[in-house]
């Protein structure tokens, strides 16, 4: 089993990695001897990871990465080739949502204030900036760092997707449909690469408090309304940590554990998509 999750000398890609859950996911594959290439638009973010692993002994370069910027991605590919070697593992963790994106009300009922942000008036460029940073987000970075994947041994992909794309949650339709795109692109790339030794699945986080959305959760540590439905439907009755999506995505990416396991997309939910609610 130690060999199993033996990541020694591995060159890990991860996107999004100033966030709460690549962080994690950075540090985890450092603890297990890989070396880390931690991409974010937040430098700072980045490189205040990178630090914290190469104190502990691993690691790790920092890189300012724009998910959205084909051309930015390849010379950060450079730059990781020369400063790691040629990628092993690409994990795809950048995205999210935006306000603009977003509506206001769960339901749409007739006589609505003026001021409510309903599916009428959502921001066009606001629902396009969404998708975009979630399915291309995860395209382009496959695009730029998959061909040095080829035909290498262990190569392999886990994209980051969400519940939303089991079941869309209200008021957020950009990123449920998003992050569908994303899952059903897993089963793409899964078959695309199959006959060149690329494996690609994913994860499928439930609930878990990040930066992200701690102000939709908590109202002065309090739970929001949002907050208690979510617990209500989450049998375990808690919201996840970033921690816990590590087994997941390190079965994913161990070849001696998972080398027949090819477009799969993982829920790590606390029960949520098994539960009708009744």
């Amino acid at each position: 089993m130690e060999k199993a999750f033996d990541f020694k000398d591995k060159v890990v890609v991860i996107t999004g990695a100033g966030g709460v859950i690549c962080a994690t996911l950075a540090t985890a594959f450092a603890e297990l001897g890989a070396k880390v290439a931690l991409l974010d638009l937040n430098l700072e973010a980045a490189q205040e990871q990178a630090d914290e692993i190469n104190s502990n002994g691993g690691v790790a370069f920092a890189y300012k990465a724009n998910v959205l910027d084909k051309d930015n991605l390849e010379e950060v590919r450079k730059s990781v080739s020369k400063d790691l070697g040629k990628v092993d593992i690409l994990i795809n963790g950048a995205g999210g949502n935006n306000p603009r994106a977003t509506t206001d009300n769960e339901f749409h009922t007739k006589d609505l204030p003026e001021d409510t942000t309903s599916f009428f008036n959502l921001d066009e460029k606001g629902i396009e900036f969404v998708f975009n940073l979630n399915y291309l987000g995860t395209l382009l970075p496959t695009q730029v760092f998959a061909r040095d994947m080829v035909d290498k041994e262990g190569a392999n992909i886990i994209n980051i997707s969400s519940m939303n794309a089991y079941t869309p949650l209200t008021k957020i339709p950009a990123y449920s449909g998003a992050k569908a795109a994303v899952s059903n692109l897993t089963q793409w790339l899964a078959v695309h690469f199959s006959q060149v030794g690329i494996r690609c699945n994913a994860i499928a986080p439930g609930f878990l408090v990040t930066n992200q959305n701690r102000g939709l959760l908590f109202d002065d540590d309090k739970p929001t309304e949002r907050a208690e439905k979510i617990l209500r439907n989450t049998p375990m009755g808690r919201f996840g940590e970033s921690e816990e999506l590590v087994g997941a995505v390190l079965f994913l990416a161990s070849e001696s554990l998972a080398s027949f396991v090819n477009g799969v997309v993982v829920p790590v939910d606390g029960g949520f998509s098994a539960y009708s609610g009744v």
